[in-house]
């Protein structure tokens, strides 16, 4: 996971950050019996997730890659299995 940018984007945080606002929300009114702050709390959640995927295909998501990326890291796969069955040969 630390090559990759998984969940370190701007849309990926303003999301996250507004559904856990929404679950404090709701937490906080569940303690306190008030079923209209809880379902209050859970709509914030949903608007988090409705937030971070339209900031997502705005293009603040993690950006696709490209064709020349896919085949440089299949190369660089089929040389470390080269290798390491070299290594086992000669072993």
């Amino acid at each position: 996971m630390s090559g990759t940018a998984h969940g370190h984007t701007p849309a990926a945080w303003t999301g996250v950050t507004i559904a856990f606002i929404g679950f404090c929300v709701s937490g906080v009114f569940m303690v306190a019996a008030n079923p209209l702050g809880f379902w209050g709390g859970l709509v914030i959640v949903f608007a988090g997730l409705g937030v971070g995927l339209a900031m997502k295909s705005a293009g603040l998501g993690t950006p696709r890659e490209t064709e020349a990326r896919v085949r440089a890291r299949e190369k660089a796969h089929d040389v470390a299995l080269a290798k390491a069955a070299a290594a086992q040969i000669s072993s």
